[in-house]
């Protein structure tokens, strides 16, 4: 099987990928409703033999149209790529968005994009997927744009949960802001994940017995403050279990950026420069100003052995949780 591929829309298409089913969106989150579009679109891929591609837009349309207002994205590029690349898709389009491409017309779209850059055999969307200037093309004018061009298209129907609520990427911001990543983690699909550079800290952790590999995220990142049973996951792919806060640690007065510190369990090697990823199994406890250390200590134990009982007994909620957090 050929490597995935992360490719720019502007650059040529490797002639390998022309001829694919693309499925096109946003896709932030990669949740169980984006899964249902793209399942189908693996599927229809497999029937025809020809390869399945994702094509996305970078950033995300709302940054460009609203910048005022703060989006939590919940799966960057590079973690997209990785959630899409464990789907089985070939490769990831980014079609750079910039107030130009927005300007272009629908049909500009199909012909320039879908068309010349990608060649594509068939296209799958969800039922609301608009496009072009204005959001002038809908779901009629990209099957009718089908027909005339020489493409499939499939539209897939909003996908609701077990309590009959759709499962949308604002949904699931919404729980991770209030700390809620088990309700979270049964919309996407897997266990919300975050990825970053291990950075230098204070080091305080380290002489209090509790050395945390530090990460600094998005500042649009609105996971609520607090303390986590995590899964730490090296650059090598080796993981490990771990407790986690994400703060601005009150009790040592430092109430800058919030930072992402886990305590790895049972490790002691330098991880400083390292790309690792953390994944979020449960929420413990809300960030609070102890009054002193030695308070702060004993309470980090009793998280320590609040995060190894439930980390002890989780179990993978899908082949993409299996991969991502296993």
């Amino acid at each position: 099987m050929a490597a995935f591929q992360r490719i720019l829309a502007t650059a040529p298409l490797p002639a390998d990928l022309r001829g694919g089913v693309v499925a096109i969106g946003n896709f932030d989150g990669v949740h169980r409703g984006h899964q249902a579009v793209l399942e189908r679109a693996s599927a229809e891929a497999g029937r025809r033999g020809a390869p399945a591609m994702v094509l996305t837009f970078e950033p995300h349309p709302r940054k460009i149209f609203r910048p005022d207002i703060p989006l939590f994205v919940l799966t960057p590029p590079p973690m997209k790529a990785r959630l899409l690349s464990l789907l089985g898709f070939a490769a990831l389009v980014e079609q750079p968005f910039t107030r130009d491409f927005a300007s272009l017309s629908a049909e500009a779209f199909v012909t320039d994009v879908l068309e010349t850059n990608l060649g594509i055999t068939h296209a799958v969307t969800g039922f609301d997927f608009h496009f072009g200037k204005d959001r002038q093309g809908g779901p009629a004018y990209l099957m009718a744009a089908g027909e005339r061009h020489g493409f499939g298209v499939t539209l897939v129907d909003a996908f609701r949960d077990e309590g009959a609520e759709v499962v949308s990427s604002s949904r699931i911001r919404g729980l991770l802001g209030e700390g809620e990543v088990a309700e979270a983690a049964g919309l996407l699909g897997y266990r919300f994940t975050v990825e970053s550079e291990v950075v230098g800290g204070q080091q305080l952790g380290r002489t209090l017995g509790f050395p945390t590999a530090n990460m600094r995220l998005s500042a649009e990142a609105a996971l609520k403050e607090g303390i986590y049973a995590v899964r730490f996951r090296r650059a090598d792919g080796t993981l490990h279990d771990g407790v986690a806060s994400f703060g601005r640690r009150p009790t040592v007065n430092d109430n800058g950026t919030p930072l992402l510190e886990t305590f790895v369990f049972d490790f002691s090697e330098d991880l400083y420069g390292e790309v690792c990823q953390v994944s979020f199994f449960g929420f413990l406890r809300p960030e609070v100003k102890f009054d002193g250390l030695d308070a702060l200590v004993a309470q980090m134990k009793r998280d320590e052995a609040e995060a190894r009982a439930l980390l002890a007994g989780v179990r993978p909620l899908s082949e993409l949780d299996a991969a991502m957090a296993f």
